[in-house]
């Protein structure tokens, strides 16, 4: 695995909506870091590939409430545990549950195990609200898919908040998740 900056030099073997995230970086003029790899879509296959990017891979939760009428992408640091009772009080939401991989292909174009921040630039219409943990968002840089689990992708968090989320028209709510005991 070799860390390279920017987009890949050809598109060969790249899917469409992989390219469409680099063609969408460029545009917003979003400097980043790539690593191409072996399927990845599981945070201990992501270990190997946090230790190249150098910066925190997120774990990225499709949930969505017990009616599936609405729906969040979570992004937390890889070593906190998820218990759905820390955060449906800060949402708002009484009860929250896995998302079928359906939806997440429906309004992100991603297949379960590549779930990232990149996939909001798919839904247009805003069908998923955006939630961080307060360390993610602090954190210099995070490590995210292009919308496929063979790459890995170090973007600094400023321009995720600042440039890619007003771009894609979704904004970030902000929540604070217990360390584990």
């Amino acid at each position: 695995m070799e860390l390279v900056k920017g987009r890949p030099q050809n598109n060969e073997g790249r899917l469409e909506k992989e390219i469409r995230v680099y063609d969408f970086l460029d545009k917003l003029d979003i400097s980043f870091e790539r690593i191409d790899h072996e399927e990845a879509n599981n945070m201990d296959a992501c270990s190997r590939i946090d230790e190249v990017l150098g910066t925190i891979i997120c774990k990225n939760l499709f949930l969505c409430n017990r009616q599936k009428t609405e729906f969040y992408l979570l992004m937390m640091p890889a070593d906190k545990p998820f218990k759905t009772k820390d955060i449906t009080g800060q949402i708002g939401c009484s009860r929250l549950s896995f998302a079928d991989g359906e939806y997440m292909e429906k309004y992100l174009d991603i297949k379960p195990g590549a779930v990232s921040v990149m996939g909001l630039m798919n839904d247009t219409e805003n069908n998923v609200r955006l939630l961080i943990d307060k360390p993610v968002i602090e954190s210099e840089t995070i490590g995210c898919h292009p919308c496929v689990s063979t790459s890995s992708l170090k973007i600094k968090t400023q321009d995720i908040l600042h440039k890619f989320l007003p771009a894609v028209n979704h904004k970030v709510t902000i929540v604070d998740l217990p360390e584990s005991f």
